[in-house]
This record gives C-alpha cells, sequence and structure tokens, in this order.
C-alpha cells in the first residue's frame, strides 16, 4: 500500500549483511542492519569495540560494499564514494605542503571566484579566521580537525559520517570541537552520522542513538534523545538520560557475555 504524503528517509538500509574473511575463515562482521536516517537528523552510534561501527559508517561511504539487502542515499544506491557523501577519519589526513585554505580547497582552484567564496563561508564556520594561511604542522589537533571538516563539507555533502574524530584530542579541546561540530550542524543542517566510544560524547551530540551489539554487529536500540540543546553535560537531565543509556550499554554487554559463555 502505498501512503500519501509519505517522507522516505534520506538514508535507508535494509537486511544488509557484511562479512571478513580471517585466517581463512568467514567472520560476520554485520548482521540484518536495518536503518533509517531522516534528512538534518544527528545520529550517534555506541558499541563494544569490533562490534562494526567503523565498518557501517565505512559501507554508508561507499568505501566498502555491503553483502545482501540494499543500501540507499536520497533514494540511490550507494555503489561507491562520491561528493554526495563526506567522511572524517580518527586523523585529520591533511596535506602538509598545503596551507589551510589550500586543504580545504583540496582540487579546486581558489582563483575560482565560488570556490574563493565557499572555502571563505568555512574557514569562519570552522572558527579557523586568521589561520587561512597557516600550514599543519603549525596547528593544534582539534584546528587540524576542524579543516578537515571544513574540506568534508565544501561540495555540501548529503551527509557528513565521522568515524571518532576526536578520539585523539585532550578533554579540553575535545568538549571545544564538540560545541563547533553542533554549531556547524545547526547553522547548515547537513545531515551527521558520528561513531564513538564515549557515552557522554554520544548523549550531548545525538538527536539519535544507535546501539550496537558486537559478534556480529546488530542494531540493538534506537534511542531517541529527548534533551533540548544546548545540552550542559553537568545537568541533572543530562546525567539521568545518560544513565538511560549506560543501562542500555551494559545490558547488550551482559547480553553478549551471555552469549560467549554459552557458546553461541
Amino acid at each position: 500500500m502505498v501512503i500519501i504524503g509519505a517522507v522516505s528517509a534520506l538514508l535507508e538500509i535494509r537486511e544488509m549483511n557484511k562479512s571478513f574473511t580471517m585466517d581463512g575463515k568467514s567472520v560476520q562482521a554485520l548482521r540484518r542492519i536495518e536503518l533509517d536516517v531522516q534528512e538534518g537528523e544527528f545520529v550517534t552510534i555506541i558499541g563494544p569495540s569490533g562490534c562494526g561501527k567503523s565498518t557501517l559508517l565505512r559501507i554508508i561511504a561507499g568505501l566498502e560494499q555491503g553483502e545482501q539487502g540494499s543500501i540507499r542515499l536520497a533514494g540511490e544506491p550507494i555503489t561507491g564514494p562520491g561528493i554526495d557523501k563526506g567522511f572524517i577519519f580518527q586523523e585529520p589526513r591533511l596535506f602538509p605542503w598545503l596551507t589551510v585554505e589550500k586543504n580545504i580547497a583540496a582540487d579546486l582552484s581558489l582563483r575560482d571566484p565560488e570556490v574563493r567564496r565557499r572555502v571563505d563561508e568555512l574557514i569562519e564556520l570552522v572558527r579557523l579566521k586568521g589561520f587561512e594561511k597557516a600550514y599543519p604542522k603549525e596547528l593544534s589537533g582539534g584546528m587540524a580537525q576542524r579543516v578537515s571538516i571544513a574540506r568534508a563539507l565544501l561540495r555540501s555533502p548529503k551527509i557528513l559520517l565521522l568515524d571518532e574524530p576526536f578520539g585523539a584530542l585532550d578533554a579540553f579541546t575535545r568538549s571545544h570541537m564538540q560545541e563547533v561540530l553542533l554549531d556547524i550542524w545547526r547553522r547548515n543542517g547537513t545531515t551527521m552520522i558520528f561513531v564513538t566510544h564515549d557515552i557522554d560524547e554520544a548523549v550531548f551530540l545525538g538527536s539519535t542513538i544507535l546501539i550496537l551489539k558486537p559478534r556480529p554487529g546488530e542494531i540493538k536500540k534506537r534511542v531517541t534523545v529527548d534533551l533540548p540543546y544546548p545540552r550542559k553535560k553537568s545537568g541533572s537531565g543530562f546525567q539521568d538520560f545518560r544513565y538511560k543509556v549506560l543501562r542500555e550499554f551494559e545490558q547488550v554487554d551482559e547480553l553478549t557475555m551471555g552469549e560467549a559463555g554459552a557458546g553461541i
């Protein structure tokens, strides 16, 4: 039955599996992934190490291929990487011989007035005004990662995928980067999927949290974060919600350990 006026999700994944071969044996990394992400949603993904969080992100980016099922972005099958998907790695991966502005422009020429305008906008957006001519070696870790984010946003992707981008930063810089990313999300409305090991980070950033179970990775819980922005980590509402997510996470761990003990 067709529902008149129904709005399709921006990202749609149906019955998607993924396996790898290790030591001559097939190991299933992801099983029966079902996921809808709406335009403008900020999804954070948490789960135990080895649950396939990064693998799922790389499949959405088109950097790896899923097995069976289907995966679509804006109604089109994802068959490989493209400018409609921005990807932020755990480390900045900047070109050391290029300045900040040239790293953001990448293979596009700053002599093009439209590219120049867009790069200038992004430098302002990621709070790097005054560092346009700086080289990567002159930047802090957080500043370098902001350059990566700006570069990924240059071509206005439909979705931005972030694989633990703040994991190597100190606590103060990490907190600042979370604020920067939320500012970008609010101002641009870019759909984001953010992988993290940090429950506080997942609650602070996400409008939706996905909790994955490992061996093989499955989405065991989808949690809507009904806390208003901006969020204060010291607030009672945040702490109550954090405990709720932590308990769900612990239940996934308990389930995993039980299955391992039973030889599943």
